[in-house]
């Protein structure tokens, strides 16, 4: 366990913890500019969980103790999944349990704990929105395996920190499986996070939210909790992102140097990266709850494709 491992993933969860609210921040100011509104300070995440932290929980009569716990579970996958994905640094103290299907099973366990604690109190919004979370996991989580497993073979590896050392020493023209699985993974990652066109995050209507659903009944530092998870969650697929198509700029050696200049590299792709999250998300309309399988499936057979494009052509 060398010292430069241990300091960078210290580093990689402290960011994570604080570029986490700064991205939400950042693209809610984005969608606001673009859709000519008056734009909500880069900070108004921080100054919510701040409020929210400081408020009492409020728990339901017939509230289980999964209830309770379920947003500390939740809070901890998207801590650990952002501390296994390589966005600084490949030299990280987790990288020997930096694996794909880890990570993917870390968000199906915070996926079920929270849709657990949505039927938990037995409101129907509650078991509304825990079927619709459900059914977009049953969806995108096989289309997402198929991604990482598009990269796998590419550097012959399941470790995270190995595809990122492997795509980063290629080509910097990006192969046509790598194109075919980004475009799947963007599909994915936008079902994922709740964003347009699957879900609108700005949006209290109950009849068609899924992620507000799931956390209707909490309150106080639980709510707070699971809102800076879904920020971490966004963070996190962010960085996967960045990890499997852009890995240039991350530090794949044990230099400090690059691990300092790995962090001003980041923030410019995440600024990027949110800006064009907000751009999509304003030209696109929300879609029917009954389009989602569609939707999915076509990211599924797009992430095929790619797999089937890397098998076949070698590229």
């Amino acid at each position: 366990m060398s010292a430069h491992a241990v300091i960078s993933q210290v580093l990689a969860v402290v960011v994570a913890l604080a570029l986490a609210p700064l991205l939400s921040g950042w693209v809610n100011q984005c969608r606001a500019w673009l859709q000519n509104k008056s734009a909500p300070g880069l900070l108004q995440p921080f100054r919510l969980l701040h409020k929210l932290f400081n408020k009492d929980s409020v728990l339901a009569e017939h509230a289980s103790p999964l209830f309770r716990a379920s947003p500390y579970v939740v809070f901890g996958c998207m801590v650990l999944a952002c501390a296994i994905i390589p966005s600084l640094s490949t030299t990280l103290l987790l990288a020997p349990a930096a694996d794909a299907i880890a990570l993917v099973g870390l968000f199906a366990l915070a996926r079920v704990f929270i849709s657990l604690a949505a039927m938990d109190v037995g409101t129907a919004f509650g078991s509304l929105g825990a079927r619709r979370e459900m059914l977009v996991g049953f969806l995108a989580e096989p289309a997402l395996l198929i991604v990482l497993f598009t990269t796998a073979m590419i550097a012959s590896s399941t470790s995270l920190s190995a595809i990122v050392q492997t795509l980063s020493a290629g080509s910097p023209v990006i192969s046509p499986s790598l194109v075919f699985a980004g475009v799947a993974f963007t599909m994915v990652s936008l079902a994922e996070n709740a964003r347009v066109p699957v879900d609108n995050p700005a949006t209290h209507l109950e009849l068609t939210m899924i992620h507000e659903a799931l956390i209707l009944e909490y309150s106080g530092r639980h709510l707070a909790l699971l809102e800076w998870a879904a920020s971490l969650k966004l963070f996190a697929y962010s960085c996967i992102g960045l990890a499997l198509f852009f890995p240039w700029g991350i530090n794949v050696s044990d230099s400090p140097l690059g691990l300092l200049l790995a962090l001003p590299v980041l923030l410019g792709k995440l600024l990027i990266g949110g800006a064009l999250l907000a751009l999509l998300e304003t030209i696109s309309a929300k879609m029917r709850i009954f389009r989602v399988p569609e939707f999915l499936g076509t990211a599924f057979m797009i992430a095929v494709l790619a797999m089937l494009v890397h098998m076949l052509l070698g590229s």
